[in-house]
């Protein structure tokens, strides 16, 4: 079991937890991510680690409420537990040997954007963090991620915070400015993270991406979060999350994560009228 010490809403979607979990702090490195079990009954949930600390002995996650899992988890408060929180798993983010960084998140991605970035900067790499959502409303994370990077260009979608576009937009723009980048890590939505792929492509810029396919058990045992980079199968629990990007096959992936939509819609709409009943109640 184990405890939840905070919970804030970062959003209306979203929601950021701070676990007792001193085991998991003492060895997490940025990258990698835990499995969430809600109760005996539930899935098991693969989340990044948003944040750690190690003498304190937590563990910050954020989730967006989009399936049934997250649902359940967000109706727990603080000094409530969760039955299952496993990790680390996953290989960390290698990031020693570049000297300036562009680290790209788009909505929920900025939650594992954020720990790179922060960690580049503590090592005192050059970081432009670049973060990009729909609408102001459902901007997080803006004071964190400007603490931990040398310039935070924050785009949304309809220009509602003044700054309109997509973190395509602002990269291109800063590499046309000359900005020598020689490494970009981007987390976010698969059409996001293949749209900077492309877009670094032709400059030759390194390029990371971090994978959210199917997961299920987080060992690799089970192949449901298998991808293709390079033309070879990959486990992204074991030999990610993170890839070259240049050489992910992004239609394979984006096909495979619908393969289960219905099922997980059905299961949605079934907690949304638990919860709503539970409430009324």
């Amino acid at each position: 079991m184990f405890k939840i010490l905070e919970k804030t809403a970062l959003n209306p979607s979203m929601t950021k937890m701070v676990v007792e979990a001193s085991l998991i702090a003492k060895k997490a490195k940025p990258g990698q991510f835990i499995i969430f079990r809600v109760d005996e009954f539930g899935e098991r949930v693969p989340l990044t680690i948003a944040d750690y600390d190690s003498e304190k002995g937590t563990v910050t996650i954020i989730y967006q409420k989009v399936g049934r899992s997250t649902m359940l988890l967000d109706t727990l408060n603080e000094d409530e537990y969760i039955l299952d929180f496993v990790g680390p798993l996953g290989v960390p983010t290698k990031l020693d040997g570049y000297k300036k960084v562009a680290v790209i998140g788009g909505g929920a991605g900025c939650a594992i954007a954020y720990p790179q970035a922060k960690a580049l900067h503590n090592a005192g790499v050059y970081v432009d963090m670049i973060a990009g959502f729909r609408n102001t409303d459902l901007i997080i994370l803006e004071e964190e991620m400007k603490a931990v990077s040398n310039n935070l260009y924050l785009m949304t979608d309809d220009g509602s915070n003044g700054n309109k576009g997509f973190v395509t937009n602002a990269l291109e723009q800063n590499i046309k400015n000359g900005t020598d980048y020689d490494l970009v890590i981007a987390i976010g939505p698969i059409p996001m993270m293949r749209a900077v792929s492309e877009l670094t492509r032709p400059y030759g810029i390194k390029t990371i991406v971090s994978m959210n396919p199917i997961m299920i058990d987080g060992t690799g045992m089970c192949g449901g979060c298998r991808i293709t980079v390079g033309g070879k199968t990959k486990f992204a629990c074991i030999d990610g999350p993170d890839f070259d990007g240049h050489e992910v096959d992004f239609a394979e992936l984006m096909k495979r994560n619908i393969t289960y939509r219905t099922m997980e819609q059905t299961a949605r709409e079934k907690e949304c009228r638990l919860i709503k009943n539970v409430e009324v109640n």
